[in-house]
């Protein structure tokens, strides 16, 4: 979703590829030996594999945002936590079976916890702020809104019920923004021998 984020907002257009993963094209294996998305290959051939490599390519050549401004070390930083750790506690609570060989993860109150408490942090930050970096969205907050809103998802409820109503303020704007909706409209998979479709549309 971030990558796609990226896209939209600096208008970089591209040949969008739907890939339904349990059904991998052999062109996407053939890209990126990593096999799963996203993955940006441009006309030179280079190969871009990672969500957020994507965007800072994508904001690189048009920012009209300014989600690169900001104090850019701090930025990626925060990305950094949750990329790493967040996005650690995040799988094994969303996806408890896949990991069953961490007996930890055999407790989704722990990873719900761990997970938590990064949240809790994230709205001490946006307290008397309405973005992660001040006034206006930066990169950080388009990189680590969406792995929020998975989070917020496994269990609505109890995420409503936390003492978080920064985030919450926070994510809540996110989720009805344009141009979340605008990267969320579905689109068929792609078939081998066949053109994508052009991406971003306008909104």
């Amino acid at each position: 979703m971030r990558a796609r984020l990226a896209l939209a907002v600096s208008w970089q257009t591209v040949e969008l590829r739907e890939v339904v993963l349990r059904n991998k094209p052999p062109e996407l294996l053939a890209a990126s030996t990593k096999a799963t998305v996203p993955v940006l290959v441009l006309p030179d051939g280079q190969v871009i594999e990672q969500s957020l490599d994507i965007m800072r390519w994508a904001l690189e050549r048009h920012d009209p945002a300014g989600w690169l401004q900001g104090p850019m070390a701090e930025i990626l930083a925060l990305i950094g936590e949750a990329d790493g750790s967040f996005k650690y506690h995040l799988d094994r609570y969303k996806y408890p079976g896949r990991y069953e060989e961490d007996s930890y993860s055999r407790s989704l109150d722990g990873h719900q916890s761990a997970a938590g408490h990064i949240v809790s942090e994230w709205n001490q930050r946006l307290t008397g702020q309405p973005c992660l970096f001040g006034a206006h969205a930066s990169l950080a907050d388009m990189a680590i809104a969406p792995f929020v809103r998975q989070f917020a998802h496994v269990d609505a409820a109890w995420f409503a019920a936390q003492p978080w109503p920064q985030v919450q303020k926070w994510l809540t704007a996110f989720e009805n923004s344009a141009l979340l909706a605008q990267v969320m409209q579905k689109y068929a998979p792609w078939e081998s021998g066949t053109y994508g479709v052009a991406f971003p549309t306008a909104p």
